[in-house]
């Protein structure tokens, strides 16, 4: 069930421009974004916390504004401005149950993001008794149910350990997924941005270094020193084609091809949402044979993009589908790459680690 805002598409675009001097640090970032999923993605120190505060109106700004479909909330007060904020450390009221820490942030849709975010059973429960993970489906609870025009999240998951980290991520995708609230997602951790968001955002000392479609910047191979090299890969979204219960793989239809990916990730039909790191794609100018590795993609060289160390991105495009791999300058010499060729990505079906696979929006 869809926990709603009010009004049209064109209600919840969100149009920021923001200069904020901070001692000798300087925020000046503008970006705009359509309805969806916004991540702002950057390193520790970048910026992002600073902007949303600035976003949510806990800081004020020296210069610019923000604006959600069109209405300026530059210069409202904190509670005028209908934003939900959902922080790293949660921030519940310790004397008051879930229902009562629910009930404070209102009721809008309460039986709705009760069920959507598992809270059933944990309403007569204080916050001392909680997980970590509980806390954040509690704290992300209490923020829908203000019936926020924007949802305004800040590392949720940096507190987290992986087990309890996987538990909310699954919660998040489905409340992205069904939420026509606006959302604002800070992270460090592609993993996270990957399979939640629609749009991405890049922030660097202050400043934002690219902002659009999340697929389009993750495939440029001109992006990969901004996202850096580590984090620098694509984003696939396929349909779950089989399942092999007896070797324990799923195949995944892409639009020209298939991937066959370790364990069960759901049943037939379902859409999944695929981050292929680009330092996990090896490339091939012939159709290779005698591989253990069980996913080939037929692709074409979109592009290449030679960074100042010995690295070489590779943009690929097979079908409709984007690809982004690494290699070597020595490699791509080697193998004569140039834009428009004919070439063959060999991913192993073990390179992807289970972060990396989320349900598709």
């Amino acid at each position: 069930m869809a926990v709603a805002t009010h009004g049209g598409a064109d209600r919840r675009m969100i149009d920021v421009d923001i200069r904020k001097r901070l001692g000798a640090f300087s925020l000046d970032a503008a970006f705009t974004a359509p309805a969806g999923v916004t991540a702002i993605f950057g390193r520790s120190g970048s910026g992002k916390s600073s902007l949303i505060n600035c976003i949510a109106g806990l800081m004020q700004p020296d210069a610019g504004h923000v604006r959600i479909g069109g209405a300026d909330l530059t210069g409202r007060p904190v509670h005028r401005r209908r934003i939900g904020y959902v922080f790293q450390d949660a921030r519940l009221f310790p004397h008051l149950d879930v229902a009562q820490n629910l009930a404070f942030g209102g009721t809008h849709d309460r039986a709705a993001v009760i069920a959507m975010l598992g809270l059933g059973d944990l309403l007569d429960r204080r916050p001392a008794t909680l997980s970590g993970g509980e806390k954040s489906r509690v704290a992300i609870g209490r923020a829908l149910m203000s019936r926020p025009q924007l949802l305004l999240m800040d590392e949720p998951l940096a507190s987290l350990d992986g087990p309890r980290k996987a538990e909310v991520l699954g919660y998040l995708e489905r409340l992205c997924a069904t939420t026509q609230v606006p959302v604002i997602y800070v992270s460090h951790a592609m993993s996270e941005v990957a399979r939640l968001a629609t749009t991405l955002v890049l922030i660097e000392d202050g400043r934002v270094t690219r902002a659009g479609p999340l697929d389009d910047i993750l495939s440029d191979p001109a992006a990969v020193p901004l996202v850096g090299v580590r984090d620098a890969g694509a984003v696939l979204t396929g349909t779950i084609r089989g399942i092999n219960a007896a070797d324990g793989l799923t195949e995944v239809a892409l639009s020209a091809g298939r991937l066959i990916l370790p364990g069960r990730l759901g049943a037939m039909g379902a859409r999944v949402r695929l981050r292929i790191p680009a330092q996990d794609v090896i490339l091939s100018t012939g159709r290779p044979v005698g591989l253990s590795a069980l996913n080939v993609l037929r692709c074409t060289i979109a592009g290449l993009e030679i960074g100042q160390g010995p690295g070489v991105a590779v943009s690929l495009i097979s079908g409709t589908d984007r690809l982004l791999a690494r290699i070597t300058r020595r490699s791509a010499a080697q193998m004569g790459l140039t834009e428009g060729q004919e070439i063959y990505a060999i991913l192993k079906a073990t390179a992807l680690a289970p972060q990396d696979i989320g349900w598709g929006q």
